[in-house]
């Protein structure tokens, strides 16, 4: 009989999840950087995840809680929270107590503050390095992760960071999985016992919806009648337009003429 191999240890992976807000309705719901970290950490070879959350738990906020059990946990661990209290010592002690290997989190909080610097905060109190735009987890061997950084116009970068370690997840990470009704209910969520601290510089903010800003136009500046002509007659960058330069009035109106012909403007 040939002996049997060691298994490899399972990869220990946190999630940090966080209550969402619809964009449109306003309605509670797992968050999108949140649910997308969750499958992400799925998605990693041979990793063990737990799901863990530090807030106020309502009727609202469990429901929306629920849709992370529903993408396959039996239970989430739940450090319930006063309202204004600060989260950090609360999520710090846990961690350190738990001892993950990787702590993966949305980039920001849809409600709430929404600042993204829990994550930086976490790191700085627990001595991990952090990694933010997080695309993939490719491996883990020896102690040391490979991951794929997603950057900026589709770019990607292979790292390797050693463990334990925090990750930030952005739009780049593979969408969630759906939330299936039947698990969703049947899962636990687990209460945890952990210190609450208030947050005295949060009792001293006002906070009111966010209004979106009416968005410039650009207007064009030219102190001759030949410049702002020019302006006018210059077809916009990337188009593959040619801008008229050093062109008289009638050669500039043929050119004009044409171009609303060959778009099907003008017909004469």
């Amino acid at each position: 009989m040939q002996p049997e191999k060691s298994m490899a240890p399972a990869l220990a992976v946190t999630v940090l999840v966080s209550v969402g807000r619809h964009p449109l309705t306003g309605r509670r719901r797992r968050a999108d950087r949140d649910a997308r970290g969750v499958e992400l950490a799925c998605s990693a070879p041979g990793a063990k995840v737990s799901l863990l959350h530090a807030g106020v738990l309502d009727e609202a906020s469990e429901a929306a809680l629920r849709d992370y059990l529903g993408m396959g946990f039996e239970a989430l661990t739940l450090i319930e929270q006063a309202p204004g209290a600060d989260v950090l010592p609360a999520l710090a002690e846990r961690l350190e107590a738990a001892a993950p290997q990787l702590v993966i989190a949305g980039e920001r909080a849809e409600q709430g503050e929404g600042s993204g610097l829990l994550p930086y905060l976490l790191a700085e109190r627990l001595g991990w390095p952090l990694v933010n735009g997080l695309a993939a987890v490719e491996g883990v061997e020896d102690g040391i992760a490979t991951l794929l950084q997603a950057l900026p116009r589709g770019q990607r970068r292979r790292l390797r960071v050693r463990l334990p370690a925090i990750l930030t997840v952005d739009a780049a990470a593979p969408a969630a999985r759906q939330s299936a009704f039947g698990p969703a209910r049947r899962g636990r969520l687990e209460v945890a016992e952990a210190p609450v601290v208030e947050d005295p510089a949060l009792a001293e903010w006002q906070m009111v919806p966010a209004r979106k800003r009416p968005k410039r136009l650009k207007i064009v500046k030219a102190a001759s009648a030949r410049e702002r002509f020019k302006a006018a007659a210059a077809k916009a960058e990337g188009g593959g337009g040619q801008v008229l330069a050093d062109a008289t009035p009638e050669q500039g109106a043929e050119a004009i003429l044409k171009l609303l012909r060959e778009e099907g403007v003008l017909t004469r």
